[in-house]
């Protein structure tokens, strides 16, 4: 499972976690994310602007 980082704030998605609060189930691939998904830190970044860091 890979994560993702907003290049702004430096929030990052982990698939394994998830995220319950934003409403996505542990093991949610970041590819499937809504194509609406922004950062829910500082919505300034879209979802192909984020970084896969590892």
């Amino acid at each position: 499972m890979s994560e993702y980082r907003c290049p702004e704030c430096g929030y990052t998605y982990n698939e394994q976690s998830g995220d319950e609060f934003e409403g996505f189930s542990p093991g949610t691939a970041f590819v499937d994310l809504p194509a609406d998904f922004v950062c829910p830190d500082c919505s300034v970044r879209s979802k192909d602007e984020f970084e896969r860091v590892s």
